[in-house]
């Protein structure tokens, strides 16, 4: 992308975190932030959420600026989640109690994810490679979302005893019928096929096109009106999209509609009973079908309580009712033993607090789901 970086009339860098301003033909700039902790597939941290969110409220406000674009440096992820081992330390140095780091991390992951999702002004979001947990939370927020053939995207949380958070409560329960649900309980992975299909991106490009992308941007006739460059980024980006061999018919969930909602159907105790059963030829629902099995009870209920909120909250309300679940979840649910067993010993057998979706207590999920801030919640104020 020699190109671009050509253009570049200022780049600041953080640790994991660079800046950059691309010069435009309109005499407008374009933001562009790049995720830059390659090894870790860009995962964020604390001091990445804090940059982000700090460099976006600023170019919000600066009339140069017509549109932000979000990236990961590397080939293999967008943002493949939250860097939680941080999180995972400070819940066993105290087990059983609400953290101060959980308490921060996650209102300040929301807060920037709430941001993007009311920035006004165009954001674009190229969604090439991983994109999972709190990378998709971050393109969920953008108003442009690509994906290219390599994009891989899911909600793995189940698997390491959370919920599908980071705005799941409100774009999971505006999907077709049972779809949600089934992505919020499987991890199931799509490809941009699928993400188009279920509203996850808005376009497709290949890999190869990001230059081209970056080019047609630097020639747009950026105005002083967000909406009418909202317009003209779309039209820009549909009309490179046409250039493009899409690959419809290939989303397999949009060719198992139907199947997945039969297996979603009645209550979270049919599913359990439906999905244990459950053979199929299909490979990739087989998969689904064991990454399931294999996760945290207490985080089946969570998805499916999650489920149920349906489209009734406002995404403030989804955001708060999300904070109060994880900041909780981190002292009396799975997420210690789940990232112990994913990540820390990597020995992935996790030994979850209860063996199965009838023993898992009422108490347990009311504590869960019982704000430890009072009425005094963050999120009662969004922004």
């Amino acid at each position: 992308m020699t190109n671009v970086v050509d253009k570049v009339n200022q780049a600041t860098t953080t640790q994991n975190v660079v800046f950059q301003t691309l010069a435009t033909a309109s005499g407008k700039l374009i933001g562009v932030v790049t995720l830059n902790v390659e090894k870790a597939l860009n995962a964020l941290d604390l001091d990445m959420v804090r940059a982000m969110t700090a460099q976006l409220n600023l170019w919000k406000k600066d009339p140069l600026i017509a549109c932000i674009v979000l990236d990961g440096s590397g080939e293999k992820a967008f943002c493949a989640g939250g860097d939680v081992r941080a999180l995972y330390h400070a819940s066993i140095a105290t087990k059983g109690q609400v953290t101060e780091e959980a308490k921060v991390f996650f209102e300040e992951e929301y807060r920037l994810d709430y941001l993007l999702h009311t920035f006004g002004k165009p954001v674009l979001v190229w969604g090439d490679g991983i994109v999972m947990g709190g990378g998709l939370g971050l393109m969920a927020g953008a108003s442009h979302r690509v994906v290219t053939e390599t994009s891989r995207i899911a909600m793995p949380e189940v698997t390491i005893g959370l919920y599908p958070d980071v705005g799941g409560s409100y774009f999971l329960n505006r999907m077709q019928g049972k779809m949600g649900l089934f992505l919020g309980l499987t991890a199931y992975q799509l490809n941009a096929a699928d993400a188009c299909y279920v509203g996850l991106a808005d376009h497709y490009l290949n890999r190869d096109d990001k230059e081209l992308m970056f080019d047609a941007m630097a020639t747009l006739d950026w105005s002083d009106t967000p909406a009418l460059n909202h317009q003209r980024l779309d039209s820009m980006i549909n009309e490179l999209s046409n250039q493009v061999d899409i690959p419809k018919g290939e989303s397999v969930l949009a060719d198992s509609q139907d199947n997945i909602d039969r297996l979603m159907a009645g209550s979270l105790e049919d599913i359990v009973m439906r999905m244990s059963t459950l053979a199929s030829e299909d490979a990739w629902l087989m998969k689904a079908r064991d990454t399931f099995l294999a996760g945290s009870p207490i985080s089946w209920h969570l998805v499916n309580i999650q489920s149920q909120l349906g489209t009734k909250l406002s995404l403030a309300e989804c955001f708060k009712w999300e904070l109060t679940a994880s900041v909780n979840v981190c002292a009396h649910g799975d997420f210690c033993e789940g990232v112990r067993a994913l990540l820390i010993d990597k020995d992935r057998q996790p030994q979850w607090r209860f063996k199965d979706v009838n023993s898992v207590p009422t108490a347990v999920l009311e504590q869960i789901l019982t704000s430890p801030w009072g009425e005094a919640h963050p999120f009662s104020q969004p922004s």
